[in-house]
């Protein structure tokens, strides 16, 4: 933000950061039992997702950043996993998760073809 560095540019990282709004409108939507569970998983998740872009692309050697984005899909697939658990224990309705799993699959991609570009 205050930096302006080049990671703000990144589809990737534009597309991570709307993933990141949209899993914080569906936890507004979870139940206060999930709290301490799927709430929070999500929320650190989503996060790490836009962490691990933004300091990955900060490292001058290409194992490295791969190392970061590597870590960035991976909690791609928390949330995507997280919203099997929210599907599954009827919290939501799957249109209620279209907007979000938008936003999964295409940073799923996006991470993808950037780890194998690097």
């Amino acid at each position: 933000m205050f930096l302006n560095l080049n990671h703000y540019n990144l589809d990737v990282f534009k597309t991570a950061r709307e993933l990141r709004i949209n899993a914080y409108r569906v936890i507004r939507q979870l139940p206060d039992s999930e709290r301490f569970n799927l709430i929070d998983q999500i929320r650190r998740a989503s996060t790490s997702i836009l962490l691990n872009i933004s300091e990955g692309s900060s490292r001058k050697s290409k194992i490295e950043r791969n190392r970061y984005y590597e870590i960035a899909r991976g909690s791609v697939i928390e949330v995507d996993t997280c919203c099997d658990i929210i599907l599954e224990e009827n919290y939501l309705q799957h249109e209620n998760l279209e907007e979000l799993g938008k936003k999964i699959k295409t940073t799923f991609i996006l991470l993808s073809k950037l780890i194998k570009s690097n």
